[in-house]
């Protein structure tokens, strides 16, 4: 990584996106920590931690990036028939630290995870300071799905979700959207591709443009239009 910014702990700065690698797609530093005031800096310029147990935190930017955008979510008949028996109850910033933990937990199509103990607790203290949220799908009292990300300005940035039972974690994906509209969000950034959230409506776009749109969707990194 000989080509790569080193992060300065005493320095929250970060380089410019476009000095980001090609290959791999977005890596733009390495380093630093995930101190609340860095976090911060970094989700109001379009750049996010992503690494695993034993690495240095790397920093990253891609190009595109992926995004969906509210009024394009695609809700399948499935899905819609799913929303409309009212089986699960949805909730927000309820329980937070357990959405964390249950999309940590392994997964059968992947060893280890990226929610590294480090990633757990800055998360929950962005949750204590009201910047980062959770939308939970329950049933009969027990967690069954759901997902979390930061909110900043009119953008909500995803990190993760799961699910323990069918439908659980795009149910609360629906509620989130239709809770953004009504928040007036404009976009919620997914990252990066995954043809899951593709089905759903995301599409790739400009990392230009979408840093051109976070210049001004954000003005205030600690306040955001959501509410509750």
């Amino acid at each position: 990584m000989a080509d790569i910014n080193w992060l300065e702990l005493n320095s929250f700065e970060f380089p410019e996106i476009c000095l980001a690698l090609s290959e791999p797609n977005g890596l733009l530093a390495v380093g630093g920590d995930l101190s609340i005031n860095r976090l911060l800096e970094a989700y109001r310029r379009g750049i996010f931690p992503w690494y695993e147990k034993d690495q240095p935190i790397l920093w990253w930017s891609p190009d595109p990036r992926s995004v969906l955008y509210p009024e394009h979510l695609y809700v399948s008949r499935s899905l819609r028939k799913a929303i409309s028996r009212g089986t699960f109850d949805i909730r927000y910033d309820q329980a937070f630290a357990e959405v964390i933990k249950a999309c940590a937990a392994p997964r059968s199509k992947a060893n280890g995870t990226w929610i590294t103990q480090e990633m757990y607790q800055a998360f929950n203290e962005l949750h204590a300071l009201g910047v980062a949220h959770s939308v939970e799908t329950w049933r009969d009292g027990k967690l069954v799905g759901g997902l979390y990300g930061i909110a900043m300005g009119n953008v909500f940035f995803g990190e993760s979700m799961f699910s323990r039972e069918r439908d659980a974690s795009k149910i609360a994906l629906f509620h989130l959207v239709e809770k953004l509209k009504a928040d007036e969000f404009t976009l919620i950034d997914c990252q990066v591709h995954s043809e899951h959230l593709a089905s759903m409506g995301a599409i790739e776009i400009p990392r230009a443009e979408f840093n051109a749109h976070l210049q001004g969707a954000i003005r205030d990194p600690l306040s955001s239009s959501w509410r509750l």
